[in-house]
């Protein structure tokens, strides 16, 4: 069938194939590029598909030579409708690692509940023996506790005071104001539920208890900070609320490690198109914004930019990993500087409807949208006729009982 992209609201209801595979093969070449390192041999990735934590999975792979085990919760196609993005992406991955020779295996799921824990040790166990790296990126609206059975959802809300402020429709190319009420302290709760670090912290009790964990293991997961800009919605917000115990979580996850010689770590990363960012008022403009002057200062980097560097030349460069005051890592370095964050802040209050593709980068934030997607991607020929049915060859291969 010949694919084309379809939107609802902030998010692409169709992917493309080949369009997700180029994306993949593209991420490759750009590791390939910055050149081998002596990396982590086995790596566990939760939350693999899209983003930081596909990005991740590739950066160990070809850049160390990592056999990595990828868990995540992706569709396949089914009745003539495409399927996601995440399951193009580690079709393609698992494809493109098989074929230069690396161990590439995945694992589809809920990746909260123990079903799906309980397989992936039964996987390391069979295959890996222990994990060495063990990186934490789910990108979740919605969490059934395995214990109590209970649903959260998470929510985008500011605390305390209702949010009044301008942002971006993106695909329409409009500025618009946005009026958020504050949130429950119910929203707080179930936020921190679903993207705090509870599930962290319980996959890394369920490692250690089956005796996983190497020597001298490492285990991160992914933050953001950014500008006062976005404060009053994100650092400041339901989601800051989550982030603030996910770093909690790390904290008390050092001292767990430590009988392993190990380390936890937060690495805030900068603000990317994603399909996360895509949902949170106000970050679509200020990315834009970003992505205009970083570009013209030729510090622009996106996800794989990002992993490659924070595991080749932070994480296993030899030299003791430079830390914040507050014990975190700090690959948002150039998006925070502060001759990037005062242009931003000259052009913020200037930008109109009508000046927007003069004053920002609006047509690099949609490309990189439809792209997550597989879609707008140089060298693709979008009116060939693809099949939508990809098989991911791990999960076509082998098959775990269900409890």
């Amino acid at each position: 069938m010949i694919i084309t992209p379809k939107t609802r609201g902030f998010i692409c209801t169709t992917a493309h194939p080949i369009g997700c595979a180029k994306n993949v093969e593209n991420q490759i070449h750009a590791v390939k590029a910055k050149g081998a390192y002596k990396g982590p041999k086995h790596v566990l990735v939760i939350g693999a598909s899209t983003g930081y934590g596909l990005a991740s999975r590739i950066a160990a792979t070809f850049g160390a030579g990592a056999k990595t085990i990828g868990v995540f919760f992706e569709k396949p196609s089914e009745g003539g409708r495409t399927a996601s993005p995440g399951w193009y992406n580690t079709a393609a991955f698992e494809t493109l690692a098989h074929q230069e020779g690396y161990y590439a295996k995945s694992i589809n799921g809920d990746a909260f509940s123990k079903e799906i824990k309980k397989q992936t040790m039964a996987l390391i166990k069979q295959d890996l023996g222990s994990v060495d790296l063990v990186i934490y990126s789910l990108a979740s609206p919605r969490r059934v506790h395995p214990d109590t059975g209970e649903v959260f959802s998470s929510c985008l809300k500011p605390i305390h005071q209702p949010f009044i402020g301008k942002s971006v429709d993106p695909l329409r190319r409009e500025i618009k104001d946005v009026h958020l009420d504050p949130a429950t302290e119910e929203d707080v709760l179930n936020t921190v539920q679903v993207m705090g670090g509870e599930d962290w912290a319980m996959w890394m009790d369920a490692l250690a208890s089956e005796d996983l964990l190497a020597e001298g293991v490492i285990s991160m997961a992914y933050d953001y900070i950014g500008p006062e800009l976005t404060h009053a919605i994100y650092k400041n917000g339901t989601i800051g609320k989550a982030k603030d115990h996910l770093y909690k979580t790390a904290m008390e996850l050092n001292k767990t490690l430590e009988k392993y010689h190990g380390q936890a770590f937060l690495s805030v990363n900068k603000a990317l198109v994603t399909q996360a960012s895509a949902a949170i008022p106000v970050v679509p403009l200020y990315i834009s914004i970003l992505y205009k002057i970083m570009k013209e200062a030729g510090t622009q980097e996106g996800c794989i930019e990002q992993l490659a560097r924070l595991l080749k030349d932070k994480i296993y460069s030899g030299k003791p990993i430079e830390l914040d005051p507050a014990g975190r890592i700090r690959m948002d370095d150039y998006e925070m500087e502060s001759g990037v964050q005062q242009k931003i802040k000259a052009l913020w209050p200037k930008v109109t409807t009508e000046n927007l593709a003069t004053l920002t980068d609006i047509d690099g934030y949609c490309k990189e949208f439809y792209q997550l997607f597989g879609f707008e991607v140089p060298g693709i020929d979008y009116g060939m006729d693809v099949s939508v049915d990809v098989k991911i060859p791990s999960l076509s291969l082998r098959q775990f009982p269900r409890e």
